[in-house]
């Protein structure tokens, strides 16, 4: 609270000490004449200092209004009724607070809660819901008014054709205390094609979403190199979902865990991040002409290139990465799209589709 009268400011000033020394409870509330000993610096110029008041208490009011979407300044009489013959009383609804949440903010935590919360650390999900519960509590209605509250309602997240795996919250716990501490992880991991877990360490680097899959990405023990790639054949990745225990280690990461070049960006890159049989390829399809359409809408990267072959068929020319999902991606195309090259590529979908038909054969 200022120590010189409220009225020595400008205006803008003016209104926040306003508010901070409004009282916060209906039994607290002041009158004009209680609020002019901490508003007014002239007792010769009362009656100015007072309307000066008047206005300021208005434009305060029309702030939480308009901005806050609160009638969080509350006059006794309410705003807009007749207080002649009255003594107008006024303080600030208990609940409110100019903290910085703003809609946007408030947006963010909630899509954090719809559709990521479960892998995030526990302290962070516990954090955010406390902020959303007393968000919830005390700014719903200004929030549902806002413009980004009001898209909750027109917002829906429909869900994979498979369900999300079961992760284990004490796996999830140790994964992020390690991430954050820097520190080497000790995990059992159940390979697919393996009967029994195994122990092994790494050195944490991050997570990967794919769908609603969740990898930890990071690599084996290796002493320091100084060439980058050899320390890459060290680059591991495991479905949060098989391991079956995660354990902290009180060691630290080596630093080469650290270089730029092992970022996760660069990981991404590289090609590193998900199942790949190169770096990238020159991709080139022929597309369905009427199925091409979402390849303009959805290009597969930013130098593709598509030219009219005839009437029916369009080719399609991109450099992408060689991943698991792309070749997934062209068996679900394959009624629509036949892969010219490169050959490689094109002889794993022919197989893909080859073996299906056998199983479908009677």
């Amino acid at each position: 609270m200022s120590a010189h009268p409220i009225s020595n400011y400008k205006k803008s000033e003016r209104l926040f000490a306003l508010y901070q020394c409004l009282p916060r409870s209906k039994a607290q509330a002041l009158s004009l004449t209680e609020l002019m000993d901490k508003y007014a610096s002239d007792t010769d110029n009362v009656a100015n200092q007072r309307k000066n008041l008047e206005n300021d208490l208005f434009s305060l009011n029309q702030i939480f209004t308009d901005i806050f979407y609160s009638q969080a300044l509350v006059r006794i009489p309410a705003w807009g009724q007749n207080i002649s013959g009255q003594t107008a009383r006024f303080y600030i609804e208990p609940d409110f607070s100019i903290d910085a949440i703003n809609e946007q903010t408030v947006f963010f935590w909630e899509m954090l809660s719809n559709y990521t919360a479960n892998y995030l650390p526990v302290s962070f999900q516990q954090t955010l819901h406390h902020k959303l519960a007393h968000i919830r509590k005390r700014e719903k209605v200004r929030f549902h008014q806002s413009a980004l509250g009001q898209w909750q309602e027109h917002l829906i997240n429909l869900p994979s054709v498979v369900q999300a795996p079961t992760i284990d919250n004490q796996v999830l716990a140790g994964i992020h205390q390690a991430l954050l501490n820097k520190t080497q992880l000790c995990i059992v991991y159940q390979n697919k094609w393996q009967q029994q877990p195994k122990q092994r360490v790494v050195y944490p680097k991050g997570l990967v979403f794919i769908d609603n899959m969740m990898y930890l990405t990071g690599f084996n023990p290796v002493d320091e190199h100084i060439d980058d790639e050899v320390l890459l054949k060290a680059h591991r990745n495991f479905a949060v979902n098989r391991i079956k225990e995660a354990v902290v280690i009180d060691k630290p990461m080596p630093d080469w865990v650290d270089r730029d070049s092992f970022m996760l960006t660069h990981l991404h890159k590289l090609g590193k991040l998900e199942p790949t049989n190169n770096h990238e390829i020159k991709l080139v399809l022929k597309v369905q002409k009427y199925a091409c359409q979402h390849l303009f809408e959805r290009p597969l990267a930013d130098n593709q290139q598509i030219e009219r072959i005839d009437d029916n068929w369009n080719r399609v020319t991109a450099t992408v990465a060689n991943t698991q999902r792309l070749e997934d991606w062209l068996v679900s195309m394959s009624q629509l799209a036949v892969v010219e090259a490169p050959n490689e590529l094109r002889a794993a979908v022919r197989d893909r589709l080859l073996s299906a038909i056998e199983l479908y054969k009677d």
